[in-house]
């Protein structure tokens, strides 16, 4: 599966576009939505700025390893919004903290209000408790 156009546009204003670099809130030097050096190029270093074309490329390369990996972990058939909404959350959390989530496992298992659920365990910092509940509609198609 595909991140949709409106889930594409629902994790860029959860996270936030800026074209500018900054310091996350772990310090590290950040641009675009969400892009920092770990996710692959470019590079990001404090006073780098990109264009919205250049974001826009950034964030469509880092979404594609996600995607494909989330394809191949989830093993029972979800709806559009189910996968974006995974899309997101482990755009945040990270591959790795969610192919070893319990919301893949209870997703898996067909639990999908569990797996929601699950989701909002992952509450730290207090700041990521809004998006996680945005998410959690989002799967949920509310």
């Amino acid at each position: 599966m595909k991140i949709s156009p409106a889930g594409l546009a629902a994790l860029a204003a959860r996270e936030g576009v800026r074209l500018h670099a900054y310091l996350d809130t772990r310090g590290i030097p950040t641009i675009g939505v969400g892009h920092t050096s770990a996710a692959g190029p470019p590079e990001v270093h404090m006073g780098d700025t990109i264009s919205a074309d250049e974001c826009n490329a950034i964030l469509a390369r880092d979404i594609t390893p996600l995607e494909t990996k989330i394809t191949a972990a989830v093993k029972v058939p979800i709806t559009q919004d189910q996968f974006d909404a995974l899309v997101s959350f482990a755009f945040n959390i990270g591959i790795g903290g969610f192919l070893k989530s319990t919301a893949l496992r209870r997703l898996n298992t067909g639990d999908r209000h569990g797996a929601a659920l699950a989701m909002g365990m992952w509450n730290k910092p207090p700041e990521i408790i809004g998006r996680r509940r945005s998410e959690i509609a989002q799967f949920l198609g509310s």
